[in-house]
């Protein structure tokens, strides 16, 4: 062991891609990475926030504010995943209404 620390993700096949960000507290971001250290800080170009609905905060709207070039601290980030070849799909486990 040489004792220097690696990420356990491997972000240099993002760069200069889209990918979508969730942070803690529920903020949601998409941008084009274009940089990140071993702390999982993030830089996004590009990036545009999914505005959070007033009735029940842990929903997004389609309502977006765009953020411009933006650093993102690694202690913030919950999740990061490509745009291409993601799709919304409907929810398996909600029941109709009426059942």
């Amino acid at each position: 062991m040489s004792g220097r620390k690696e990420t356990v993700l491997d972000l240099a096949k993002f760069v200069d891609k889209g990918v979508q960000v969730k942070l803690t507290g529920g903020r949601q971001v998409t941008g084009t990475l274009k940089g990140y250290d071993q702390l999982l800080n993030l830089v996004l170009d590009e990036a545009v926030e999914f505005l959070r609905d007033a009735d029940d905060p842990l929903k997004t709207t389609d309502q977006t504010r765009r953020l411009g070039l933006i650093v993102f601290r690694g202690t913030a980030v919950m999740l990061v995943s490509p745009t291409d070849g993601t799709d919304e799909i409907a929810n398996p486990f909600v029941q109709p209404d009426g059942t």
